[in-house]
């Protein structure tokens, strides 16, 4: 038990000392940023000025948000504003649009997608994780959709978290809370017809996303692998036998589901140990633990840095890596055993789950 209060003590030491995200406003267009739109649900209390506290909503709110993107940074890197704004430097809301009411919101978002090149009419949607503020996670969804590349509709979900390292237990509870404004917003989604949808979640909001999908599922069989294209779960902070549970009350899971896992996330050691086990998914040693389950999972172990509980959103080199990949999405597809050569790595597989060990000299050597 002091062991786990000491590792509390230095997370919480390393957290504090990073700094929060803030939603500041561009003051003009500048020349060489990049302007993404990311379309949001969320289920956070509205302030005075329509932007979003930690509290929890009973309401869904639907908005689109266009954020600037810096130039010259490093893949995954997000500099947040402080004091004056810098769109050379820093994240950056250009505008905001709020919708109404859904049926307004699904109408934006399908003329969007329609607008696009066939081909490039998916809808990504990201759910973030623990300790994450309305800001940083509309930032990362925006950042995720530029460095991956992502030519589809990016959206958000942004869910209650407290944004605060002490509140992990108010987190799992708000991620609980605000699975029904999940199912909305993916209602509104499927509504408006995208080609494509996947499902990215993070950390504990791959526990929400796997809920979501349960109950979405248990209403209506079958529909969850008729809906949803892919689940990418990066760093999931779920026990991996309620995963387990859970994939069974699904039964038919999306064509494409893949796990980012590394042995060297501290948040999550730290969280299995908290609740007495060895591992949450997220950190599994060995892809045996899910072998009877039809999944890909992607170990960056070689990646991680510091606290390693986002390496698939924030390692350069594995940005890298992984854009050189010619279709990504057709890698997953294609099952990393019946393609190895399109994720490039240590090919493990055990019955029905295949494993894939990345590491940075597989990256150097593709550069």
């Amino acid at each position: 038990m002091l062991r786990q209060i000491a590792m509390l003590l230095c997370l919480v030491a390393l957290a504090g000392c990073a700094a929060r995200g803030m939603v500041a406003m561009a003051p003009e267009a500048t020349p060489g940023t990049v302007e993404r739109i990311v379309y949001v649900g969320t289920t956070r209390m509205a302030d005075a000025g329509r932007l979003f506290a930690n509290t929890r909503s009973e309401e869904l709110d639907f908005d689109a948000f266009t954020v600037s993107i810096p130039p010259n940074r490093a893949p995954g890197e997000i500099a947040y504003p402080k004091g004056q704004p810098d769109p050379g430097r820093q994240f950056l809301m250009r505008s905001a649009r709020l919708f109404d009411h859904p049926s307004a919101f699904t109408a934006a978002l399908a003329r969007d997608i329609a607008a696009r090149p066939r081909g490039k009419r998916a809808a990504v949607v990201f759910v973030h994780g623990f300790n994450t503020n309305f800001a940083e996670g509309l930032y990362r969804s925006a950042q995720l959709a530029h460095d991956f590349g992502i030519e589809g509709v990016a959206v958000h979900y942004s869910w209650p978290s407290a944004a605060s390292p002490f509140g992990y237990a108010h987190d799992r509870d708000s991620a609980l809370f605000a699975r029904r404004g999940f199912a909305e917003l993916l209602e509104a989604l499927i509504a408006a017809r995208p080609d494509e949808l996947l499902i990215v979640a993070h950390s504990m909001g791959g526990l929400l996303t796997m809920e979501t999908l349960r109950h979405m599922a248990l209403a209506n069989p079958g529909r969850v692998a008729r809906e949803i294209d892919g689940l990418i779960l990066l760093s999931p902070d779920i026990d991996v036998d309620v995963f387990r549970a859970q994939v069974r009350d699904i039964d038919a899971m999306p064509q494409s589901v893949v796990v980012f896992t590394s042995q060297r996330d501290r948040a999550l050691s730290l969280s299995a140990r908290l609740s007495g086990q060895r591992d949450r998914l997220g950190n599994i040693r060995n892809v045996a633990d899910v072998a009877d389950l039809n999944v890909t999972v992607l170990d960056v172990t070689g990646f991680s840095t510091g606290m390693g509980h986002f390496t698939a959103g924030t390692s350069p080199d594995l940005f890298r890596l992984l854009r050189d990949v010619p279709t990504l999405q057709q890698a997953f597809d294609s099952g990393a055993a019946g393609r190895p050569g399109l994720l490039p790595g240590t090919v493990i597989t055990v019955q029905n789950a295949t494993a894939v060990i990345l590491s940075p000299l597989t990256a150097l050597a593709r550069q």
